[in-house]
């Protein structure tokens, strides 16, 4: 037996991690799936998204911090998206070691082409879903994630 007892709002958010870690593998696994033909993989898209969605050019450690994933994990993947032509890395001016990474025209059209193929399965699976729902769940998951990373108190860290 347990000795502290979850509060109830403890055990509904256990229940909605519990949730979130079984979407979560179900995304990854329907992205592969999605993007496979443009010889990509969530991983991959994941990163060529943040590489696009960031204001300018950024070292892999900055990429890695924006996804909220492991530097060296980032790395592999960057190093196989350049070996690919996908990505290349260019000069810092602000560290010499910390090289920037850039997308290329191949990486940005692989990029278009998988959001191409995104937008009518992200539709239809978003279908008979309300917007108001959709939207204060990524309240919900938003405010957990400040907790985690300390910007928002009561917990902080994890």
């Amino acid at each position: 037996m347990r000795k502290t007892k979850r509060t109830p709002a403890g055990d509904a958010l256990t229940n909605l991690m519990l949730d979130l870690f079984r979407l979560n593998s179900l995304l990854l696994t329907a992205g592969d799936r999605l993007v496979a033909r443009l010889g990509l993989t969530s991983a991959r898209w994941q990163i060529l998204g943040a590489i696009v969605a960031a204001d300018r050019a950024q070292p892999v450690a900055w990429l890695a911090r924006d996804l909220g994933a492991n530097r060296q994990n980032v790395q592999r993947i960057i190093n196989d998206l350049h070996k690919e032509g996908l990505v290349a890395f260019e000069a810092n001016p602000h560290h010499r070691r910390a090289q920037l990474v850039v997308l290329t025209d191949k990486g940005r059209r692989a990029f278009e082409a998988a959001m191409d193929l995104q937008a009518p399965w992200v539709n239809s699976l978003s279908e008979g879903l309300a917007v108001k729902d959709m939207e204060t769940v990524h309240r919900v998951i938003t405010a957990l994630r400040r907790r985690l990373e300390g910007n928002d108190e009561p917990g902080g860290r994890a």
